[in-house]
């Protein structure tokens, strides 16, 4: 008889030096709403398009709560610790709480773009599964032209494991300005807790914040 395990993430917020994941507020709602509506986010990403201030509504209010709650992952919003703005959104789904295994997906602002925040965000989260939670594995997901996403998955040392051909659909942006589904392979990443031995250390000295923090 196979043994069923369900469990939940903590409700819990992660700090570095220079950013704050914490869950989504109301107050949230305009700067998501603009940060969904970037070209690029809707390029990469499924959410809706155009996203309204009712699509972000439904996420702070009751989607991304329930990914929590229901033992799915868990959503953080990610902000600046001292501006408190948003700059991202960090989640972790399809939870498998047997092999303690979980996915992770990252979004950054058009504004915050170019400091390193996915980095930070995605290493301090690594760090607090692995040696807080004791996770054994975290996965990402990168289409096969998303070369950010894939710069990320590789400066905290994750390891390309193999290509998903044919599995996803992004969307490009047509002459008159609209936007049209294509299909695109997915880049296989996965992190285990040998890969991020001295990975911090080398993060530092690059100039990231420390990551250590959180309750």
């Amino acid at each position: 008889m196979e043994l069923r395990m369900t469990t939940t993430f903590p409700d819990v917020s992660i700090s570095t030096e220079r950013l704050v994941l914490r869950p989504f507020e109301a107050a949230d709602i305009p700067a998501h709403t603009e940060m969904m509506n970037d070209e690029l986010v809707t390029a990469w990403t499924s959410a809706p398009h155009p996203y309204t201030a009712a699509d972000a509504d439904a996420w702070v209010g009751r989607i991304a709560p329930a990914e929590r709650t229901q033992g799915c992952g868990i959503v953080l919003a990610v902000t600046e610790f001292l501006t408190q703005r948003l700059v991202g959104t960090l989640r972790l789904q399809n939870t498998n709480w047997r092999t303690l295994s979980t996915e992770a997906a990252y979004v950054t602002a058009p504004w915050a773009r170019g400091e390193g925040y996915a980095t930070e965000s995605l290493l301090a989260v690594a760090q607090w599964l692995f040696r807080v939670q004791k996770f054994e594995r975290i996965e990402l997901r990168t289409a096969a032209d998303n070369t950010a996403a894939q710069q990320v998955a590789q400066k905290i040392g994750c390891i390309s494991e193999g290509v998903l051909r044919n599995a996803w659909i992004a969307r490009t942006q047509t002459e008159d300005g609209g936007w049209t589904d294509i299909r695109t392979d997915l880049i296989v990443w996965s992190l285990l807790p040998e890969d991020l031995e001295g990975v911090a250390d080398h993060m530092a000295d690059a100039g990231y914040a420390s990551f250590s923090d959180w309750n």
